[in-house]
Parts: structure tokens; C-alpha cells; sequence
């Protein structure tokens, strides 16, 4: 979690981004607030029409910055709405400095219409361990709150008042995933030594399992 928002941290030490609010500023006569939401519109269109899929995302970490600065700026409480029993989140999107906050206790999951496997808010949600559907076609419709739901992040599913069958299926399937997890807990902390009796240390920075 630290590394994403010391990459937020660099992103608003960038000199071009300053210079891009400093400039807007200067030459357009406007306060501070227009000025970033701007900067941040320009450089998130930029990103977004890069070719890697890694650069995209980062969309969405440009917008994520330039709203927590107009926040500041604007002396507006940052979060997300509290609930006092446990939730599924399903929202146009999130922002990973939102993401960071949700309680694990109560979110259940989160869903996105919009967001990619290769953003920083899918990355926190597996580290965080909370089910998730990124970038998922769902409608935005009230006639959905307030009722059961189940998600599927393995298979990309969302089940909206599942039957008996649905409900005793991904049941089944949660428990087959909390063994798995079980089994890997026991390998970890172990050293990585090879056949022939070398110690080796494994890094990875990958968007999901496929990257492998």
C-alpha cells in the first residue's frame, strides 16, 4: 500500500504537473482549485491515451491526486460513506486513495463500472484481500440497493438476489478458496532454495496471475 501512494507522493512533486497549475494560474488569472482540476483533466487525458495498459491506469491516479488537492483546498472531508453493517460497494468507481479506507470488516466487496485489473484500486483490493469486479457492466440503479448480492471476483460475476442453488454453489466455492489459502499460509516465511542447494529470493510486480 506505502509503494502506490509514494508514487501519488511523486506524482505531485512532479515539476510538469506544478508547473501546469503555477502556469494556469499565472496566465489565465484563476484561483488554485481551477488550476488543478485542469492540470488534473490534462494529464489524465494524456495517460489515457497511452498505449500500455500500466500507463492507462494511471489515469485514474492523476484524478485520484488532483481531487484529494481540491479537498484540501476546498476544506471538503475526504472518505466514504460509513455503514454499520457489513456491505457490498458498488459505484461508478473508486479512487485508491477511497479503496485504502474501506473497513475490512464491513465491505464485503466492491464493484466498478469503471477501472482496470492494472489500477492501483484493484491492486490495494487483492492486497487488502476484498473481493472485487473492476470495470464490470452493472447499472447504477437504486432498485439494486438494499438487497443480497453475492460477487464472484474469481469469475467475474455479480448475482443480484441469488436463488438456493446460486447461494449454496458460491458457498462451496468460498470454502474450496479459504483452503487454498490456508495451504499457501503454510509455505509462507519458508527460504526459496533450489534442487542443488542455492538460496534465491522471488520478487514480483505483476497486474494479475495471467502476467506470470
Amino acid at each position: 500500500n506505502a509503494a502506490i501512494f509514494e508514487i501519488h507522493q511523486m506524482m505531485l512533486e512532479d515539476d510538469d504537473y506544478n508547473e501546469s497549475v503555477e502556469n494556469i494560474i499565472r496566465m489565465q488569472q484563476v484561483n488554485a482549485e481551477y488550476a488543478v482540476a485542469s492540470t488534473g483533466d490534462n494529464f489524465a487525458q494524456m495517460f489515457s491515451a497511452m498505449d500500455d495498459d500500466y500507463m492507462r491506469a494511471r489515469s485514474a491516479d492523476v484524478k485520484d491526486i488532483s481531487e484529494r488537492v481540491l479537498s484540501v483546498l476546498g476544506g471538503r472531508a475526504t472518505g466514504i460513506a460509513a455503514s454499520g453493517e457489513p456491505v457490498i460497494i458498488v459505484a461508478d468507481d473508486l479512487a485508491p486513495s477511497e479503496t485504502v479506507q474501506l473497513n475490512k470488516d464491513l465491505v464485503l466487496s466492491f464493484v466498478t463500472v469503471h477501472g482496470s485489473v492494472n489500477s492501483h484500486t484493484a491492486i490495494l483490493a487483492r492486497t487488502m484481500s476484498i473481493p472485487a469486479l473492476i470495470g464490470t457492466a452493472i447499472p447504477l440503479t437504486d432498485d439494486i440497493d438494499g438487497k443480497v448480492g453475492i460477487v464472484d471476483g474469481k469469475n467475474g460475476c455479480i448475482y443480484v438476489d441469488p436463488d438456493e442453488d446460486t447461494l449454496g454453489r458460491m458457498q462451496q466455492l468460498k470454502l474450496e478458496e479459504q483452503e487454498k489459502k490456508e495451504l499457501l499460509q503454510t509455505l509462507k516465511g519458508r527460504e526459496n532454495i533450489t534442487i542443488d542447494g542455492k538460496k534465491i529470493m522471488l520478487y514480483a510486480n505483476i497486474g494479475n496471475s495471467k502476467d506470470l
